[in-house]
Formats: structure tokens, sequence, C-alpha cells
């Protein structure tokens, strides 16, 4: 008999999964890596979360409140608050929070852009907030930061004018601010008897460029506005006059995606082909330069800068010793979706992911990289280790089934042509002596592996589509497969043939052996959880995990107590297994959330994304 329990979308109720550390950086946010003023602590947004961090100690703490992806960070010139915009669907508002520093609490919510928050800046005297809304919104409001109410208000440039991209703040006027971008250069003036702002187009004459960051010179004379071009326009702030373009021959390559004034009038340039630049002040030429792996989306300063933090679109956070010019990279993550999580049998302290072009080695308690096994131009769609810890086991979409060595990242053999349509998922038996492998045709294959030689044993064909999950069961007599066609089945190891087929009107996307292997757990794109009796294939219980998202991945911890499900609604939803209801939900990915495994001394649980960050989650301590 089927019974259905539904569980309610709203969580006020339930207990919060407690976000214990990440492993990511939204590099794609523009100048969204910040230092704060007390020199110690780095301010980066991942999805809908901002994370402060220490920089001796790798502590991270949270801020959340955002119910979709922060757009932009801005941090007062005091250091006692923190400004962030998210960006959210078409026709609904973008808010924009103002945290507490000291508290790490929200100090108001700001809603009134819509879709989107492009910049935000504070001024010099930290008592207003100037943001500037995207392309859908197109309006510039100053808030009064101390009554929590916006001044007034007005469209960022002329309806003739492209997107206003950017905004910087006078380092000596409280109420002088300028904004760039397609076509447009503007100078504002805050008037505050009056609610107002007025702005004055700064006149570049036959100079048209698309400016994507601006500056201020320490002195408060200067504003260096960079462009898609590759050059820099210098504007004469007392006069709000266009001084000059430079560097007149040799542009910088794919544009300038951000700039920094340092102390001595030098300028600091970040480009789109991930070079930094050090720019003379009078010519921009570049006196040094350092490569990095990605465009250069931002860069703070410690203190005067003598310490260089910059932050690319590959999810790369560098340091730069302005002495010495030298750069050590200090944060690193997946920057594309991440496509399985595994951790090795008996251990917690490491677990492997694998993605785009590359398998990655953590160590758990501190999210440092261990290894990186690199592919170019090639993606791992699964990965497992062996019981006996000597293998990394992956599945390629070329086809190809790859082992490495775990402590070299250097590969032990391959086996070719593996499945045409690529190695959708993959598993190995408890005496490591065979593999399973699932296709995107639909191909189940079994490979016997020998000293030097891999050998196909057997091809089971029945699924018409993908293969997402293979779990085998302790004695490694029989496997389970979830296919994208609608069927789950439990084929016998010894025969090679099929003992079971669970059918159901979805697309599966897991599968789960309870430990006790009475029961099979499936998830998929009806929303919905299935219990099935391991021997007959007999459905037993079906749950709903979610009002709009597909579950993406499950597990089940060793004591078949509890279980963890999620899903495409960017939540992690922790179970118990015999009641059947929600105990506790983990919110803050800001994408849809691919799998997660629970630890395999269940005290943390791991879930990744289509963001490629990386979330690990305290076990709740009251099931334990």
């Amino acid at each position: 008999m089927t019974t259905t329990n539904n569980q309610p979308e709203r969580f006020d109720t339930l207990q919060r999964l407690e976000l214990e550390s990440t492993i990511g950086f939204e590099g794609k946010v523009p100048h969204g890596l910040k230092l704060h003023p007390d020199r110690t602590h780095m301010v980066y947004p991942i999805g809908c979360n901002l994370v402060i961090e220490n920089l001796q100690t790798r502590q991270q703490e949270f801020l959340l409140g955002h119910n979709n992806n922060i757009s932009s960070v801005a941090i007062s010139n005091n250091g006692k608050y923190i400004a962030s915009g998210q960006a959210t669907y078409m026709g609904f508002k973008a808010d924009i929070i103002i945290w507490d520093y000291a508290t790490r609490e929200p100090y108001a919510r700001l809603v009134l852009h819509k879709v989107k928050i492009e910049d935000l800046v504070f001024t010099c005297s930290d008592r207003f907030l100037i943001s500037l809304g995207g392309q859908d919104d197109g309006a510039i409001i100053v808030w009064n930061i101390e009554t929590k109410e916006p001044v007034c208000g007005s469209a960022a440039q002329h309806k003739s004018a492209g997107i206003t991209y950017c905004l910087a703040a006078s380092k000596q006027d409280e109420c002088q601010f300028f904004s760039g971008g397609n076509g447009t250069l503007r100078f504002w003036q805050l008037d505050i008897a009056n609610r107002k702002i007025r702005a004055t187009d700064i006149n570049t004459g036959i100079v048209k460029r698309i400016v994507k960051c601006m500056t201020v010179s320490l002195d408060g004379t200067i504003l260096y506005c960079g462009t898609t071009s590759g050059d820099i326009l210098m504007i004469y702030i007392p006069a709000t006059q266009f001084k000059c373009i430079g560097p007149e021959k040799k542009k910088y390559s794919m544009g300038i995606t951000t700039i920094q004034a340092l102390i001595n009038g030098d300028v600091l340039i970040g480009t789109g082909e991930g070079k930094i630049h050090i720019a003379e002040k009078e010519t921009f030429k570049s006196l040094k330069s350092a490569q990095a792996m990605g465009e250069i989306t931002s860069i703070a300063l410690r203190g005067e800068g003598h310490m260089i933090f910059i932050g690319t679109d590959r999810s790369h956070i560098y340091k730069i010793n302005y002495a010495d010019w030298k750069m050590e990279l200090i944060n690193t993550c997946h920057n594309s979706p991440i496509n399985d999580i595994a951790f090795p049998f008996g251990t917690s302290e490491l677990f492997g992911t694998c993605g785009f072009q590359d398998i990655r080695i953590w160590h758990a308690p501190t999210g440092n990289e261990l290894l990186r096994i690199s592919e170019a131009n090639k993606t791992c769609n699964s990965i497992c280790f062996s019981r006996d810890g000597k293998m990394i086991l992956s599945g390629w979409d070329d086809g190809r089934i790859r082992a490495f060595y775990p402590e070299t990242g250097r590969e032990m053999f391959s086996i070719n042509d593996a499945h045409n349509r690529g190695v959708t998922a993959i598993a190995i038996t408890n005496d490591c002596r065979r593999i399973v492998s699932g296709g995107g045709e639909g191909m189940i294959r079994i490979w016997q592996i020998n000293p030097n030689s891999r050998e196909l044993l057997a091809t089971m064909k029945e699924h018409k589509n993908a293969i997402v999950c293979i779990r085998i069961n302790k004695s490694d007599t029989e496997c389970v497969t979830a296919s994208l066609d609608g069927t789950c089945i439990i084929w016998n190891l010894k025969r090679f043939a099929r003992n079971q087929v669970l059918f159901e009107n979805t697309l599966f996307h897991c599968v789960a052996y309870h430990p006790e292997e009475y029961h099979i757990v499936t998830g998929g794109s009806d929303r919905k959880i299935g219990y099935w009796e391991s021997t007959n294939g007999a459905q037993i219980r079906e749950l709903e995990a979610s009002k709009s998202g597909t579950i993406n991945g499950l597990d089940i911890d060793n004591s078949g107590n509890y279980f963890v499900t999620v899903s495409a609604d960017k939540l992690v939803k922790f179970w118990r297994y015999n009641e059947g209801d929600v105990i506790s939900v983990g919110i803050g990915h800001g994408s849809e959330v691919k799998k997660v495994k629970i630890c395999p001394n269940s005290q943390h649980i791991i879930s990744v994304s289509a963001d490629g960050s990386i979330f690990r989650w305290k076990f709740p301590k009251s099931t334990i």
C-alpha cells in the first residue's frame, strides 16, 4: 500500500541546518571581493550568502538573508556596515540588505529596485548609501542610513544612452558621486533640502566608450574610468572636465574590468585576459603585471595597498605582496556545475568532487584543495573511490572510464569507448575487482579489473535513456540503477540479468540502498521520494519532498535512521527515515543543488551545487 505525506513548504517552525563552512567564491559578481577596514577580514558572496572570512584563521561567518543570488557588495568607510544587493526574477523587487558588522545581523532591508542591484557605494561620510538598478530598472536611489529611508532617486541615464554599470563616490563631499556606463558618464549632486539629485553629463568629445569600472584618486581630484576597449578615461573632478585618455598605443587586452587608485598616484588595473597591472599615473603604461586564471572581477587593498587581493570569474582569490610582487593563490573552487561527490570508505577527512575539466580532492575540515586532476575540455560526470583506497574511478563525457592514483593524481588506467554517449554513472564493487558503469545510451556494463588489463564481462541493455546513478549492495550480488527513462532496475551481478524493475511516472535522478538493504529509496523529477521493497520492487511509501524542484540527490546515514535530500529549489532537507518527515532545512545555496553526501562518521553533510560551491553542514546534534 502506498501512503503520501505532504510536507509544508514553509519552514518557520523547522530547525535550520547549521552551515559550518563553504568552499567557493562567486567570482562573477563585479567588485564582489572586499577587504574590511579592520584589515583582518575578507568579505565575498557565495550564492545567497555573504561570507566574512578571517584572513589569519580562515574561520568563516555567514550573513544569511537574501533569497536569491547576491549581485553587488559594498562596505562603509568606517567598517560599521556592509551593504549587499541581489538579483531576482523579472517583475520582482530586488532587495538591498544593510548589515551591522558588529552584530552580523541585518540593520535594514531596502526595497525599491526591480530585478537586479547593479552596484552599491557608500558616500565618504557613510551617511548615505547610493544604489544602482540593473538594465530592467535603470534607477539611482540615495538612501539615508540612519532613517533607513530613500532620500531621492532618478533615472541613471538619458533614454538615448545605454546601460549604467558602475558608481563611485567623492572622497571629500558626501553629496557628490559619479556614474558610468555605455555612452554615459555623469557627475551627480545631491540636494538634501529639496530631496533631489541633479546630474551633469561629463563631455568627452569624440571619445565614446563603455565604462565598466571607476575609482577616485585618494586626494579626491581625479576620477579614473576603466573601459571595455582597454583604455582609461581621466576626469578632473573640481572642474568636472575630461582631461585625457590613455595609454596611447598599447591598450589593455580584453578590456579593463576593475580599477583601483593607489596611494602613490598610480592605478591598479584588472583586465579581461586575467592580468593585473600597475599603470603609471600620467601615461597609464604598465609598470608591472601578473597573470591570474580567469577574468579579474575584483581588486581589494589591505591597508594602504601593501597587500592586494584579487578575485577572478574562475572562482579564484589571489594575494599579491606589493613589495616583491609575488602572487599566491589563497582560495579556489569549481566555477561550473559540480556533477558528483564521493567520500573514501570510512574516511570523513577527505572527499572528492568532479565537474568540467577536473576532479578535485578536498580536506574537509579546512576546505583546502589537496589534489587536482585535469582533463582539458572534458567533463567528469561521476566519481567514486575503491574501498581499499588505492584508486579514484571516474566516468567522462568522452566515453572513457579513467582511474587515478589518489596520492599523485597520475592516471592508473583508462578504458576507451566504454560508452558511446559518455559515461554518466560509475561504481566499483566492494571487493575492488569489478566496475559497473552506465552510459548516456542506457547501457550497463560490467568490467573485470585485472592486474594488467580490463575485461568487459557483460552488457545489460534494458534502460532506454541515460543512467544517472548506480548503487551496489554490500555483498556485491546485485546493484540498482536509476535512469531518465522512468525506471530503476535491480540487477543480479552473478547472472547479469534483471531481478526487478521499479516503474514511476518520473525521470529518476538518484537512488540509494537502506543500510539494511531491505528498502531502496528514489528521487526524481516528480519531486517525490519513493520507498521500495528491494525483494519484489513494490512501492511502500511516497513523500512529497519539494514544491518546485527536481530531487537531484539523496543519501542515507549509516544507522538508517536519517536521510538527506537536495533539489533544484536550492534547499537541503534532513529527514527522519521511519517517520518520513523533515526535521531540518539548509538554506543558503544560490543555485540548483546537484548532489549530497553524509560523511561516514555522521558528523557533517556535504552538498554541491550548479554554481560550483561546496557547503558543509553540521549534522543535527539532537539526532546523533
